[in-house]
């Protein structure tokens, strides 16, 4: 490699860096994190006929698990429950969520494991 090349090489792998990291340090170039309190009204309007989706709800379906005994389950994540709910199985009705949606009301599922 000659030292020109070597150079234009070494000054393509800076400008790379430097562009990564000025993305990175941009309003709006990461992900937005999730709201639950967003999500807390989605779970009241969508999920509260068969879930008790809140401490002060007092019945749900009987055969459905409450929002806290989801989030307590072990190895429950945010990112799974999100996922599941971007594609829910035949009983759950198909809300059609966007993936901010399904992230809001997965921060607020798992905020009931407290």
């Amino acid at each position: 490699m000659t030292s020109l090349t070597f150079k234009r090489a070494s000054a393509g792998a800076g400008l790379a860096a430097l562009a990564l990291t000025l993305s990175a340090a941009l309003p709006g170039a990461t992900a937005a994190a999730a709201d639950a309190a967003h999500g807390e009204q989605l779970a009241k309007r969508w999920c509260a006929s068969c879930h008790v989706v809140a401490p002060d709800q007092t019945r749900g379906a009987d055969n459905v698990p409450a929002f806290a005994t989801i989030a307590k389950t072990p190895g429950f994540s945010e990112n799974k429950i999100a996922a599941f709910l971007m594609d829910p199985h035949p009983k759950m009705p198909d809300m059609q969520l966007g993936r901010g949606e399904a992230k809001d009301l997965a921060a607020y599922i798992a905020s009931q494991a407290q």
